[in-house]
């Protein structure tokens, strides 16, 4: 079975793509997100994935909360519309790096749990991801995880095991934001 390095934005989201993934891969969640505001949020959410990753008996890590390297990242794109550049280059920042830890760390493949959001546009992130492991030299999975009421799976297993859900995507700049 070909291990796969699953990007994990948070707990909820982790849910049911560790099952949709899991059918054909052994699955390792990698918790990395530097855009995540502010730190006492990011703490959550990792923790919310930590939690769910024990309760699956799942391997998980995390990177490094590296929110100034992000904020350059990102820099002249803080007022652009939730959705937009803004949020590619930041699904981009991401992606990349859970390329390059599963390269390093000997995986055979990576994929990510944001295309499980109704609010993510999920051609742009499988295609993002295309590129970057073309790029990294490693394979990406690509997946619709919102696909077959996956959105609402998750946030149904999230209910069922206590999972601490988030109110906004995760950047100062989403923050009581309506998608």
């Amino acid at each position: 079975m070909k291990k796969l390095l699953l990007h994990t934005c948070c707990g909820p989201c982790a849910t049911h793509s560790i099952d949709h993934f899991q059918k054909e891969y052994e699955v390792t969640l990698f918790f990395y997100n530097p855009c995540i505001m502010p730190k006492k949020e990011y703490e959550k959410r990792k923790q919310a994935m930590e939690k769910y990753g024990k309760f699956k008996k799942i391997l998980y890590f995390s990177g490094e909360y590296d929110n100034d390297n992000w904020l350059a990242f990102i820099k002249g794109f803080e007022h652009e519309k939730e959705g937009g550049v803004r949020c590619v280059m930041c699904y981009q920042f991401r992606l990349q790096r859970t390329a390059q830890e599963a390269l390093i760390k000997g995986y055979d493949c990576f994929s990510t749990t944001l295309t499980i959001s109704p609010h993510k546009n999920s051609k742009i992130i499988n295609k993002l991801g295309q590129e970057i492991a073309e790029n990294v030299g490693i394979e990406f999975i690509q997946a619709d995880l919102k696909k077959e009421d996956g959105f609402k799976k998750s946030t149904n297993l999230s209910k069922k095991h206590d999972i601490y859900r988030q109110s906004y995507c995760g950047c100062k700049f989403s923050m009581h934001k309506e998608h």
